[in-house]
């Protein structure tokens, strides 16, 4: 990884995974709840989903930071 990227392309990089990871985090909470309509017959699988969704929203809240910073209250 010796690319040498200007600011434009850096931001652009960051919109993309930002992107990326909203997606991802839709996709888990649907299978998620998609999961628990199905009246939880694996519930590792409803957990599974959750901690995903859960993990792609904290990217998320990141790449936010990242790109707008203060746009989510600081959480301790």
């Amino acid at each position: 990884m010796t690319d040498v990227v200007d600011s434009d392309e850096l931001l652009r990089r960051i919109q993309r995974a930002r992107a990326c990871a909203a997606q991802e985090e839709r996709t888990w909470r649907a299978r998620r709840d998609e999961l628990r309509r199905a009246d939880g017959d694996d519930p590792g699988a409803v957990r599974d989903a959750e901690v995903r969704g859960v993990a792609y929203g904290v990217v998320l809240r990141v790449l936010d930071e990242i790109l707008t910073p203060g746009r989510h209250p600081a959480q301790g």
